[in-house]
C-alpha cells in the first residue's frame, strides 16, 4: 500500500500566498504531516480555520474546523489552488478574522 506524501513547505507558502492575494492578510498557512492547516492568530494559541489534506501527489482533500477542535470532512477533492479559491468564493465566513 503506497503512503500518502508529507506537505511539502512550498505547499503551505502557496496557500498563505493565495489568500493573502484574496485579502485575507490575517491568515497563515504551516505544514504538518500530510496536511496544510490554515489558521489564524498566535502561533501559541491559533484559531482554526480549514486545512488541506493531501490524498495523492496532486490532489488534496478540504476540511472544516468544527465545533470542538475537530475537523469535518467536506465532499471536495482537487489541487491546492481550485480548493483555496473554492474556500474564498463559497465560504467566506470560514475567513473571518477571530479575535
Amino acid at each position: 500500500m503506497a503512503t500518502t506524501p508529507k506537505a511539502e513547505p512550498h505547499h503551505a507558502s502557496r496557500v498563505e500566498s493565495l489568500l493573502h492575494d484574496h485579502g485575507a492578510k490575517h491568515l497563515w498557512a504551516r505544514r504538518r504531516g500530510t496536511a496544510v492547516l490554515v489558521q489564524s492568530g498566535p502561533e501559541n494559541d491559533p484559531v482554526k480555520h480549514f486545512r488541506l489534506h493531501r490524498d495523492t501527489v496532486h490532489l488534496w482533500r478540504l476540511d472544516m474546523a468544527g465545533r470542538g477542535g475537530r475537523w469535518e470532512k467536506t465532499p471536495f477533492r482537487d489541487n491546492l489552488d481550485t480548493l483555496v479559491s473554492l474556500v474564498v468564493e463559497n465560504f467566506p465566513w470560514t475567513l473571518t478574522e477571530i479575535a
